[in-house]
């Protein structure tokens, strides 16, 4: 009997301490799944917080690099001698802007006016004097034949060209010199790179008389 007591206790016993690591096991096992959404949250987390960081870096790079550009125009006016544009403030005076089809014009008017034609004017000088930006494969830009728009004679367009056998405008020409001299690639009429380098040569002859046709 006692030994039978014995053996009931053992057996017992062993069943509590299998019941109680059954149980811690299962314990556990339930803990880890309440603990691994929290670590999936967690995770998620710090993607989340990575990519925001690494968004951000790349905003400030982008306002940054935006910032050091931001006075291009004095750089390049300092660098190269760019005539300004004309002097619009006399649509102010007097009953000039009244009968306007576009209306009464103000001072934030005429100053609009002035830095836009003075940005693309500024960028044509830019691309002029930078083989990069002209894409030349020699590493040769405008101004090496024509410092600061020498010589290009912009108001004899158009005009029958020898080098090409016909009428051109001053945009041909451009594109000639690009592929001939610069050794770049020719440039598409709506190009922003021609717009700004026909802008700028056009401009550098400010008050020269038309006289198209003329060699």
């Amino acid at each position: 009997m006692f030994r039978y007591a014995k053996n009931l206790f053992v057996v017992m016993a062993c069943g509590g301490l299998l019941w109680l690591t059954v149980g811690s096991t299962q314990s556990e096992n339930v803990s880890q799944k309440v603990a691994a959404p929290d670590k999936d949250r967690a995770q998620r987390s710090e993607a989340m917080l990575a990519q925001a960081a690494t968004s951000t870096d790349a905003l400030m790079d982008q306002w940054s690099r935006a910032f050091k550009e931001e006075d291009w125009i004095g750089a390049e006016k300092k660098r190269h001698k760019i005539v300004p544009p004309a002097d619009n403030t006399v649509v102010l005076k007097g009953e000039q802007g009244s009968g306007d089809t576009y209306g009464q014009f103000t001072k934030q008017d005429i100053l609009m006016w002035e830095r836009e034609i003075e940005k693309l004017v500024v960028g044509g000088s830019r691309i002029f004097h930078d083989s990069e930006l002209l894409g030349s494969q020699i590493a040769v830009s405008c101004d090496m034949c024509h410092p600061d728009a020498a010589n290009t004679h912009p108001e004899t367009y158009p005009k029958f060209q020898v080098q090409m056998g016909r009428v051109v405008l001053l945009r041909d020409m451009i594109n000639w010199c690009i592929e001939q001299a610069v050794r770049g690639e020719v440039l598409e009429p709506d190009d922003p790179r021609m717009r700004a380098l026909e802008a700028y040569i056009l401009a550098q002859r400010k008050g020269t008389k038309l006289d198209y046709g003329r060699h």
